[in-house]
């Protein structure tokens, strides 16, 4: 990569370019901060929570039903960490995602909550399911402005279990029906960051019967999908986070710029972070 980078347009690539319009630092930028998704326990398991979902996009929501936050400020001379957290393992929450930098107060997204069979499920962004409401199980709580709780699982009398749903940036996790069927992942929310409408941060689908939620939530026993945020499937692991930021094209290009992949939409540069890096500007 040049100093400057180099571009996509309409999913082609485009050959290195140089400094576009002279229009300075940007003073703030959008951005979409997207946490890893908790992991189901093995066995009998509710789904698990949708990694935390918080978005400056203008006309959008942040997760949790929460409208979009303000822009992020930019200071010259300054470079930011972005930090993309991993889907959580097999009884393990997700790991959070962040931006940070001097000056910032940081922008923190946390990793969504395990699901469980007869204990709590793990609070996050969005919170875990449980199984075996019958005989201990909670759900797990979601985070403000980031996602929703996960959903409750049951046991009929023969100690048959049904999960209950992962919570999702967009709704709280299904409930179980008995031993008749299992909680769906709650949904995710959806963004143009990058041009076209994407669904990410959906919960899993608890056991053993439950639907991953709208935007890369796992089915049971199935993982979140990587780089959505997806809460794993009740017995799965979840799916890694995503930084995305955007800025206009009439802004200076970033002179400091790790692990991203840069692409234009419209009138926009989005930067997109599927692993951790840095982003930064100095004339």
């Amino acid at each position: 990569m040049s100093r400057y980078g180099s571009r996509t347009r309409a999913g082609q690539a485009v050959s290195t370019f140089g400094q576009p319009p002279a229009g300075g630092v940007p003073t703030s930028i959008e951005y979409l901060v997207i946490a890893g998704g908790g992991g189901g326990s093995s066995g009998e398991s509710g789904g698990a929570g949708a990694g935390g979902y918080r978005s400056s996009v203008s006309g959008e929501s942040s997760g949790g039903g929460a409208s979009a936050e303000s822009k992020m400020s930019v200071t010259e001379g300054v470079t930011y960490t972005i930090t993309v957290g991993g889907g959580g393992a097999l009884n393990t929450n997700g790991t959070n995602s962040s931006i940070a930098g001097t000056g910032l107060t940081t922008i923190t997204s946390l990793g969504g909550g395990k699901g469980v069979a007869q204990t709590t499920g793990g609070t996050g962004g969005s919170g875990g399911g449980c199984a075996d409401a019958g005989r201990g199980g909670v759900v797990g709580q979601g985070t403000a402005n980031q996602g929703y709780a996960g959903g409750l699982g049951s046991s009929d009398a023969t100690t048959y279990t049904r999960g209950g749903g992962g919570g999702g940036a967009g709704a709280v996790g299904g409930a179980a029906n008995a031993n008749i069927s299992s909680g769906n992942g709650g949904t995710g929310v959806a963004s143009s960051i990058t041009g076209s409408s994407v669904t990410r941060a959906g919960g899993g689908g608890g056991y053993t019967t439950g639907t991953g939620g709208a935007g890369g939530g796992g089915n049971w026993n199935v993982a979140g999908t990587t780089n959505t945020g997806g809460g794993g499937g009740g017995g799965a692991a979840g799916g890694s986070g995503v930084v995305i930021l955007r800025m206009p094209l009439t802004n200076l290009y970033p002179t400091t710029l790790t692990n991203a992949t840069a692409t234009v939409s419209g009138s926009y540069f989005v930067f997109t972070f599927n692993a951790s890096g840095t982003i930064g500007w100095s004339q």
